[in-house]
Formats: C-alpha cells, sequence, structure tokens
C-alpha cells in the first residue's frame, strides 16, 4: 500500500472515483474547440509565450507551459495591429515547424530559433492572477509527449485537471 495522488474521474454524487468502465459506458466522439492562448514573459515587454489547450476551461489552474527540449523554436515579431494607421508589434514564442501553421496569414519575421531546451526556466506571468501560488509554478518545463502535430509545441499545464499534467508537474 501507499498514499499517493492521482488525477481520476470522480462521481460527486457517490463520492466515489470511478472505475475506467464506469468512464467507458458514456464515451462518444465529439469535436472540441480548441484555444491558443498568450502567457507574457516574465520583465519583457509585448513578449509572450503561445501555448496550446484542448481543454480552455483549464486555463483558471495553468501553472506551468510544457515544450519538447529536442524540438526547435522561435521568437518571432507580429505586427498584430487592427488598423494599418497604427502599428503594434508582438514578439511570440512557439515551435518553428508551427509558424505557418498558427498565424495563418499573418506577416511575422523570425527574430531567432533555438532548441527547446534553451526555454526551459524561463518565467512568465500568471494568466488570471487571482489565487497567490507558493513554490515553483509559472515557468517552462519539458515533457516527452508534447508533440508538432497540433497547437503551438507548448501546452498548457493544469496539474489537477490530467494525469500528464500532474506526472510532468511532480516531475518538475
Amino acid at each position: 500500500l501507499y498514499e499517493g495522488h492521482k488525477v481520476m474521474p470522480y462521481c460527486p454524487r457517490c463520492g466515489t472515483a470511478l472505475s475506467s468502465h464506469e468512464v467507458a459506458q458514456g464515451y462518444k466522439d465529439v469535436k472540441d474547440l480548441t484555444c491558443i492562448a498568450k502567457f507574457k514573459v516574465k520583465g519583457e515587454e509585448n513578449k509572450y509565450i503561445l501555448a496550446w489547450t484542448t481543454t480552455p476551461w483549464t486555463l483558471p489552474s495553468n501553472l506551468a507551459l510544457c515544450v519538447n527540449k529536442s524540438y526547435m523554436y522561435a521568437e518571432i515579431k507580429v505586427d498584430v495591429s487592427k488598423d494599418e494607421e497604427e502599428s503594434k508589434i508582438e514578439t511570440y514564442i512557439l515551435a518553428k515547424d508551427l509558424i505557418s501553421l498558427v498565424l495563418k496569414d499573418k506577416k511575422y519575421e523570425v527574430v531567432k530559433e533555438f532548441k527547446g531546451e534553451d526555454l526551459l526556466g524561463i518565467k512568465y506571468e500568471q494568466l488570471m492572477p487571482f489565487a497567490k501560488v507558493e513554490g515553483k509554478a509559472f515557468e517552462v518545463i519539458h515533457g516527452d509527449y508534447v508533440t508538432l502535430t497540433d497547437g503551438t509545441g507548448i501546452v498548457h499545464i493544469a496539474p489537477a485537471y490530467g494525469e500528464d499534467d500532474s506526472l510532468v508537474a511532480k516531475q518538475n
């Protein structure tokens, strides 16, 4: 026997964890929307890390951003102006291979390229600062499960809502 914490499906009516068989009874394929959130790099002006999530409702519980240290990432400058008379430039960090997918028709300039390992430890501002968080939080960490098939190559981490998130947060 051991005591620990694990993210599990839970029945609030019964007050118990659900088995995989109980969860599978209500399984069906659904089309979910995804979201890209801008996380402001601490101490930098107009510089953001773009993180992708399939669970936008977990963003208030964000504690980290996860990259794959072996992938190539880029810092890019993008004109995000709404009209042509006023220019507003923001700097974004995301996976190099996903820039055109994420930005679509926007014009951008690659400032520099680097390995994901160079992002590890970068601090960012809490997305929704409604609660004081003690301990290590709001920094970039590594996770092998981050891929380049979707999103930005950077994943938002909310350990209370997913097993992968919980495991990678415990490792870091």
